[in-house]
């Protein structure tokens, strides 16, 4: 896989730069452009044309969900994947809702970094597991009784919610279930459907926070 362009955005310029130097000693990506806010980010994106944007979402001037809806507007393809610290999960559905690919704890490893990005640019998506075990905690302490009616799903789209969840790609959950790659696409299609989410993060979220699964 050729390596990505990318545009780093974010308003603490000793972060920005260490990731800059980290993913081009590590050889991970193209750095095309940096921002320090959204609006910065949104003059350099018509003439730079990156194929994937991390993005900050706490930002002054222009933050990262309002930058994030106006690049896809401009770019629907555009891949993003979001930087955040624990305390921001107010922004994780809006963010989804918006077509974010990915979440990642800005006290990640370059290893993880590495792994969302390629993740990311398959087409896949990607949250930080510790992210993703915050969420759970925190939806289960605030809806302790609370549990959707799952009797819509079929069993095997049970089983591939849970594996979706997992963070698995369509090919590993087919491999796992010993179905096609083609059969776990239309159960992912029918879940979505089924949910009214947009894309296969919103599903994720909507999972557990309706507890339809157990991670």
């Amino acid at each position: 896989m050729n390596k990505p362009d990318i545009i780093i955005v974010d308003d603490h310029v000793i972060f920005r730069q260490g990731l800059i130097s980290l993913i081009s000693i590590k050889n991970i990506a193209n750095i095309v452009g940096e921002a320090s806010n959204g609006k910065e980010f949104m003059e350099l994106l018509p003439q730079l044309k990156p194929d994937l944007v991390l993005m900050d979402v706490d930002m002054p001037v222009m933050n990262g969900m309002e930058a994030t809806q106006k690049a896809i507007e401009l770019m629907p393809d555009l891949k993003i994947i979001a930087f955040t610290m624990f305390g921001d999960e107010e922004y994780y559905y809006k963010m989804v809702e918006l077509g974010v690919k990915g979440f990642i704890l800005k006290t990640c490893g370059i290893k993880e970094l590495e792994k969302a990005i390629q993740d990311v640019m398959m087409g896949e998506n990607y949250f930080s597991n510790e992210l993703l075990r915050k969420i759970i905690y925190d939806f289960g302490r605030k809806n302790i009784n609370k549990r959707a009616d799952n009797s819509i799903f079929t069993a095997r789209e049970t089983e591939v919610l849970h594996n979706i969840c997992l963070g698995l790609s369509n090919e590993e959950i087919g491999q796992k279930l010993f179905i096609s790659p083609k059969t776990v696409k239309c159960h992912r299609s029918n879940l979505l459907e089924k949910t009214a989410c947009k894309n296969t993060s919103s599903l994720i979220l909507f999972a557990i926070k309706n507890k339809i699964i157990d991670l």
